[in-house]
């Protein structure tokens, strides 16, 4: 039963910042696809996944469904390895944004047909994706500063209590 309460705390908080009006790419999307493996552990990925799945349903799905989706499932197994203090959480989250912003565009240069398949068409690829990789990033950061914010207060503890 704790395990379905927190995952539709999940669920309603990847949704929620998919579906309220955002800049492109200003998600909580990577800062979860980190957080909740992180601290709840490595058996919340599925509902990261399954959270995409169901918003993708409304939002509409698109030909890299599996690298954005292989991204945050990645994303989510370096979190059990940079889990330990503030500092790797930070660093984690951000290679996290990182690796969301190299795997994501390259699932749009390799399947599109929008840049030619030669070293030219994939830097324009990750050159044209800049901007949206800058509103990736601020966002990791302000949504992970609020997650530390809330551990550092113990709230994320006392909310895992309550459900024991």
């Amino acid at each position: 039963m704790n395990y379905l309460k927190i995952s539709i705390g999940i669920f309603l908080a990847l949704a929620s910042s998919r579906f309220i009006p955002h800049p492109p790419n200003f998600t909580s999307l990577i800062t979860l696809s980190f957080y909740a493996p992180a601290i709840l552990g490595v058996k919340f990925i599925p509902i990261i996944i399954l959270s995409f799945l169901v918003t993708d349903i409304f939002l509409g799905f698109h030909n890299t469904l599996l690298f954005t989706w292989g991204s945050a499932a990645l994303i989510g197994y370096i979190s059990i390895f940079l889990n330990h203090s503030p500092l790797k959480r930070l660093t984690g989250v951000t290679i996290g944004a990182l690796l969301f912003f190299i795997v994501t565009n390259f699932g749009v240069w390799i399947l599109g047909e929008t840049y030619s398949k030669n070293i030219d068409g994939i830097l324009i690829c990750y050159t044209l994706a800049l901007p949206f990789f800058l509103n990736s990033l601020v966002s990791t950061i302000v949504f992970s500063s609020v997650i530390e914010g809330l551990l550092k207060i113990n709230f994320v503890k006392n909310f895992k209590k309550s459900f024991k």
